[in-house]
C-alpha cells in the first residue's frame, strides 16, 4: 500500500475536511478488517467511500466483483492508478454521490455485502438509507466515528439511546466488530474509529406505509428528548395533537409521562401500531 499522503502529493491534492475525508493508510489494519467481514468469491460487494483503495484492493483480491462508489472525482484517477498497479481488473469505479445511487439495480439477483469507511458528517444519513433499502442487503460492515458507533448500539435508558439506535435496531442486529486508533488513518482524526456488523431483516407484521408511521413516530419522540413524550410528540413536523398522542400512548400501554430514551424497540412499534389505527 503506498501511503496516502504520497498519492495525495502526486497530484497536488489534500484530504477535503468538508467531506469527511480520513484514508485508511495501515495496511495490517486493511488486512484484518478484511479477513473480519469474511468476504467469498460469490460476494456482490458494494464499497461506500472508496478513496485511495486501501480496502478496495484486498476486497476485490477475494470477490469476482466490486463496485466502488466514490463521489469525489478529484480521486478517481489516483483510485484507478492504484488498481492498475495491483492489477485489478473486478472493480467497477462509480463517480457518484451513494445518495443518487439505485442500490436495488446494484443487487439485482443477489443481494449486496456493503463495506465502508464513512466520511463522519453524513453517516447517520448513509445508516438511515441502508435501512430503507435493506430488502437488497444482505450484511454491512461500516466503520464509524467511535462516539456514533456506541450510539447505534445502545440500549435503551441512558443518553446515548437516540433515534438512530432505535431505527437500527428495528432492523437489524448490530455487533461490534473493531475498533481502530487514529495512526491508522492519514490525516489522523482526533477520536477512535469502530467497525460495526450488521445483519438486516425485513420485520413482519409491518408494511412499507406502517415503517414510514414507526421511523416518524420515533422521529418525532426524539424530536424533544428532553420533554415527556405527551409534550415531545405534541406539533412539530408531523403536528400530532396533544389528545392524539395521549391516546395512542394510552392504546400502546404506554405511560405518557415516559420519555423517548427509555423506550425499547418493541414499545415504538406498539406505539406505531396505535398511531396508525387512529389515524
Amino acid at each position: 500500500m503506498i501511503h496516502p499522503g504520497q498519492l495525495l502529493r502526486q497530484r497536488d491534492l489534500y484530504a477535503g475536511k468538508e467531506l469527511g475525508q480520513n484514508f485508511l493508510s495501515n495496511p495490517g489494519t486493511a488486512k484484518m478488517i478484511v479477513e473480519k467481514i469474511g468476504i467469498s468469491i460469490d460476494s456482490r460487494v458494494l464499497e461506500i467511500g472508496s478513496g485511495l483503495g486501501a480496502l478496495t484492493v484486498p476486497i476485490a483480491q477475494i470477490a469476482s466483483h466490486v463496485m466502488a462508489v466514490e463521489k469525489d472525482s478529484r480521486l478517481i484517477p489516483l483510485l484507478e492508478q492504484v488498481l492498475d498497479n495491483e492489477n485489478i481488473k473486478n472493480v467497477e469505479i462509480i463517480n457518484k454521490d451513494i445518495f443518487k445511487v439505485d442500490l436495488k439495480e446494484m443487487a439485482k439477483d443477489k443481494k449486496l455485502v456493503v463495506i465502508g469507511n464513512l466520511p463522519y458528517n453524513i453517516s447517520s444519513q448513509i445508516l438511515f438509507r441502508l435501512v430503507e433499502e435493506r430488502s437488497c442487503i444482505e450484511k454491512a460492515f461500516l466503520m464509524f466515528q467511535k462516539e456514533l458507533a456506541k450510539r447505534i448500539i445502545a440500549s435503551p435508558g441512558g443518553r446515548d439511546y437516540s433515534r438512530l439506535s432505535a431505527v437500527v435496531q428495528y432492523a437489524a442486529d448490530v455487533c461490534f466488530v473493531a475498533q481502530i486508533g487514529p495512526s491508522s488513518f492519514f490525516p489522523k482524526p482526533d477520536v477512535d474509529s469502530t467497525i460495526l456488523r450488521f445483519n438486516f431483516f425485513e420485520t413482519k407484521g409491518f408494511n412499507q406505509e406502517q415503517e414510514k408511521v414507526l421511523f416518524n413516530v420515533i422521529k418525532a419522540a426524539f424530536s424533544k428528548r428532553r420533554k415527556t413524550l405527551k409534550n415531545s410528540m405534541t406539533g412539530g413536523e408531523f403536528e400530532f395533537k396533544k389528545h392524539f398522542v395521549v391516546h395512542a400512548l394510552e392504546l400502546a400501554g404506554i405511560d405518557a409521562e415516559r420519555r423517548a430514551e427509555t423506550l425499547t424497540v418493541e414499545e415504538f412499534k406498539s406505539l406505531a401500531r396505535a398511531v396508525w389505527e387512529t389515524s
